[in-house]
């Protein structure tokens, strides 16, 4: 099979969406099939890959967005289209569709190659978190019609898929998010690394590990700040970065850490907690949870799946978050239930293996490759009408709604 990769996101960057890609491109090279990758080009001065297991990167310009300006967005040109007509794909994989994924379900409708899409981001949660309404609005009008050109979308939870299905976007499957559980381990925790942390060595370390923006509700933390039983740990960068340290100026902030840097931060907590409501998934809670370590989420988007309320952590609500933050931290802290929670954490995600994931996405591969073989000439069916905005946006043909 060939499969071709249309990323909003890849290395040098590293976030959800690069780590799935990567996942599905080492899976797919096991496997013994073709892949071909469309992405970003790198910013700045980082060094940037053209090629990945033997498969080939085609990379595209970049511009800067200022909500999300620590990422390169993707710029759609006519390379998308030449790259796919030469490389003849059996199926188009569309990880995070938005900017550049767009021009991949373009292209897909042009070559009639079918498309599955991998929805990953909430552009329009992360504009609701910025307070601008009308975009938000605008982000899910044109996320369903690049969904809606596509033959089937996967989505991370159950939550997602409601949300999806709400508003108006067809064949959605659940696909959710391996994770490395060697890497993440508990005898990663690092006892100098902690009295690194907290030089009395009597505290619980409580942290969290991400981007340092406003849609990931970092500042609710605050409410665990200056604690005599608590030092708080921020391992991520970001544009809040300084925001956040000047409110909480007694924490730990690492900066943003990788590969064993990473594993080990992530063992040598007691607790971990994420507090942004707009998480379709959240990678981050398995990782902690794979890590041996408690979790605390917010009871909206993908933590939803993943934390079983006094079993692996507890879920809160987002409009009182924070105030319900402390206790809930204390809960799980006790020392009578703390061993034990650490245990479950380890224990729930047991079964969540990326080989595992890979093959059953292989196998939505596959049912999407057999109804267009069954069904070839009604299978893409009508082209959706393109917004006028989103026409000129793309540089498309408005007559006919079809790309030039």
């Amino acid at each position: 099979m060939r499969v071709a990769i249309v990323a909003e996101s890849f290395l040098p960057n590293v976030n959800g969406v690069t780590n799935s890609v990567l996942r599905v491109l080492e899976h797919l090279h096991r496997e013994g099939h073709e892949a071909l990758v469309i992405a970003p080009g790198a910013r700045d001065f980082q060094e940037e890959v053209s090629e990945y297991l033997g498969f080939e990167i085609v990379r595209v310009p970049t511009v800067r967005v200022p909500l999300i300006d620590s990422l390169p967005i993707g710029v759609p040109n006519p390379a998308v289209t030449d790259a796919l007509r030469v490389f003849r794909p059996d199926l188009i994989h569309l990880a995070s569709p938005f900017v550049l994924g767009a021009a991949g379900a373009f292209a897909a409708r042009q070559l009639r190659v079918p498309a599955v899409a991998l929805y990953q981001t909430d552009v329009a949660g992360f504009a609701t978190k910025y307070r601008l309404t009308p975009l938000a609005n605008a982000a899910w009008d044109w996320t369903r019609h690049i969904h809606n050109m596509c033959q089937m979308t996967l989505a991370p939870s159950s939550l997602t898929i409601r949300d999806l299905e709400a508003h108006g976007i067809n064949n959605v499957r659940h696909w959710g998010r391996g994770v490395d559980a060697v890497r993440f381990h508990p005898e990663k925790r690092c006892p100098q690394l902690r009295r690194q942390w907290d030089p009395t060595g009597r505290k619980k370390i409580v942290g969290f590990v991400g981007r340092l923006a406003a849609e990931k509700g970092v500042d609710r933390l605050a409410s665990l700040h200056g604690r005599r039983d608590i030092q708080l740990v921020i391992v991520g960068d970001g544009p809040s970065r300084g925001e956040l340290e000047t409110l909480m100026p007694k924490a730990v902030f690492t900066g943003a850490l990788g590969g064993e840097d990473l594993a080990r931060a992530y063992a040598s907590l007691d607790l971990f907690v994420h507090a942004g409501e707009f998480e379709t998934f959240c990678q981050a809670i398995q990782e902690a949870q794979a890590s041996g370590v408690p979790t605390i989420g917010p009871r909206a988007g993908g933590p939803v799946d993943l934390i079983q309320e006094r079993y692996n952590g507890l879920l809160l609500d987002v409009e009182t978050f924070s105030r319900e933050l402390p206790a809930a931290a204390e809960w799980l802290l006790h020392r009578d239930r703390h061993d034990q929670l650490r245990r479950n954490a380890r224990v729930s995600v047991a079964d969540k293996t990326w080989e595992a994931l890979c093959d059953q996405l292989l196998g939505y591969y596959a049912r999407v490759l057999e109804e267009a073989r069954r069904v070839p000439l009604t299978f893409f069916g009508p082209r959706p009408e393109l917004p006028l905005w989103a026409a000129k946006a793309l540089g498309a043909r408005v007559a006919g709604s079809s790309l030039t």
